[in-house]
């Protein structure tokens, strides 16, 4: 058993907390000397010590208190948890970080005015160029040739809406032009790119199978750079956050979802989609 102060030296909080604990029955000591002094035996240090690495964590005493008091509760479980949130915080963060870096320079630049018919022609036939096989067929099922597709796309990008969608995606008007100008022609290189999804949507599948959460973060990390380097944009946070939402509203594109699945599992339109927004902590 040890007193309060000696409690207070080995830890460096002070007697003043360490009472304050008590007090709201986060911590209770073991027991009392004939003086009334607060004893603690190797049971309550434990609980204290697991208590200071919470508040390490910043963690509200109250979340503290009703976190450890919960039926089972389970520090490896608690912890478990409590990464799973940092990591979601750190994403997010990341995210955010990065899309400011890849938008201050057009900062003062970014305008809404409406493509034009070159610049429609352009983007649609590089979209259709990185499309892989699935893509392709989910288009056609959806409607019923890649030229109605073009025409539908076409007179899409003629709102207002549209335009703006593909600026969020670029960052400027002229980068989403840029970007179907430098559209490559090596069949060689963009096989590789969608060979670069099927081996990351493979990765997901595993993560899904596993319950492997760092192996779903990691999943979305990768495809992120392969979509930078599809689409020639310099960050695809936006991009993602719209694959998450089409894969979590399964109405608006059931004939990808079907195709996707087909290829790579039941349920993994949905796990993807969810692991998208985990990563970025939407």
């Amino acid at each position: 058993m040890k007193t309060v102060k000696e409690v207070s030296e080995i830890t460096g909080l002070s007697v003043r907390t360490l009472r304050y604990y008590d007090e709201i029955g986060l911590l209770k000591p073991a027991g009392l000397t004939e003086a009334g002094y607060r004893l603690y035996d190797e049971t309550a240090l434990e609980k204290l010590r697991e208590i200071m690495f919470f508040r390490e964590l910043e963690i509200p005493l109250a979340d503290i208190k009703e976190m450890m008091e919960r039926p089972g509760y389970d520090i490896k479980q608690a912890l478990s948890l409590q990464k799973s949130l940092l990591e979601q915080k750190r994403n997010r963060l990341n995210g955010i970080i990065e899309l400011i870096g890849d938008n201050m320079e057009h900062i003062g630049k970014m305008n809404f005015e409406a493509f034009n018919q070159e610049d429609i022609d352009k983007i649609i036939t590089h979209s259709l160029e990185l499309q892989g096989k699935e893509s392709i067929e989910a288009i056609v099922g959806k409607f019923g040739s890649i030229e109605a597709y073009r025409d539908f796309f076409a007179e899409s990008m003629k709102d207002e809406k549209m335009s703006v969608h593909f600026i969020k995606m670029y960052g400027s008007k002229d980068k989403a032009v840029e970007a179907s100008l430098k559209s490559t022609g090596d069949g060689g290189k963009l096989e590789k790119m969608r060979d670069g999804n099927d081996r990351i949507y493979r990765l997901f599948a595993r993560a899904m199978e596993t319950d492997d959460e760092a192996l779903a973060m990691e999943a979305v990390r990768m495809l992120s750079e392969n979509y930078k380097s599809m689409f020639r944009m310099d960050n695809a946070r936006y991009l993602l956050l719209r694959v998450a939402e089409d894969y979590l509203e399964e109405k608006k594109v059931p004939e990808l979802i079907e195709a996707t699945e087909k290829e790579y599992g039941r349920g993994i339109t949905e796990y993807i989609g969810m692991a998208i927004r985990r990563y970025f902590g939407e």
